[in-house]
């Protein structure tokens, strides 16, 4: 039986196919990975680019699909349930970004929430973008290594989408209530957003998926999230 949040997200998505904006989720792959940090920071570097920005925020309770907009760019900072099932609106979006820390504990746990979310909603491809990594060696790295695996493991696109270097200016930003690139311009973290910003612009629309549900009692994976373990 199909999971009612996979028919909400269809009608959805339906219900918005003349909106010419675009929608990119945000998910984290552990409780401490960054995603609403990398969200918050995201828009406001694609504000300062002059783009028509909308930040919701999940974790504040459901939200609603905003009314349609041509050209705006519209962030979901998502909820992920435990079976990796994500809110209809976060769902349908045109883009689904899970944000890796640059831990070697974390990688584990991006594999298994890549996985819950590959199985929940039958997702094809998906975006990751590494938060705090030592240096952008490390970053592609685990890029790679990540993209490399979910191919092997799943039959997944894990396409990178950039990666925001450890920098002391985040939590300085944090404290002052700001954005590292409303506060610290100039600093290595700002310059990252900034980047993925102006190529996430330019991330090609994907067709809608058919993000029916596995069967999961028919389709467990084969692999254990364990043969991840060449990522450490």
């Amino acid at each position: 039986m199909e999971k009612p949040v996979t028919d909400q997200a269809d009608g959805l998505r339906r219900l918005m196919a003349g909106n010419t904006a675009r929608r990119i989720t945000l998910v984290d792959s552990a409780s401490d990975s960054g995603a609403c940090s990398v969200a918050l920071n995201l828009a406001a570097a694609l504000e300062q680019q002059g783009r028509d920005v909308l930040l919701l925020d999940e974790r504040n309770g459901p939200q609603v699909a905003p009314p349609a907009r041509g050209g705006r760019l519209v962030l979901v900072d998502a909820v992920l349930h435990s079976d990796g099932t994500l809110s209809p609106l976060a769902a349908s979006a045109d883009h689904i970004l899970v944000v890796c820390a640059a831990r070697s504990e974390a990688i584990t746990q991006t594999y298994l929430c890549i996985k819950k979310l590959h199985y929940a909603h039958a997702l094809a491809n998906l975006r990751v973008l590494v938060n705090e990594a030592a240096d952008p060696a490390q970053a592609r790295r685990l890029l790679a290594n990540l993209a490399s695996t979910g191919s092997r493991y799943l039959g997944m696109a894990l396409e990178p989408a950039g990666f925001v270097r450890a920098d002391p200016f985040l939590a300085q930003a944090r404290r002052l209530n700001l954005s590292v690139v409303q506060g610290f311009s100039a600093s290595n973290a700002a310059r990252d957003f900034l980047q993925i910003a102006s190529d996430l612009v330019n991330w090609p629309c994907l067709a809608a998926p058919d993000r029916t549900p596995f069967e999961l009692s028919r389709q467990r994976a084969v692999h254990d999230v364990q043969s991840s373990a060449g990522l450490h």
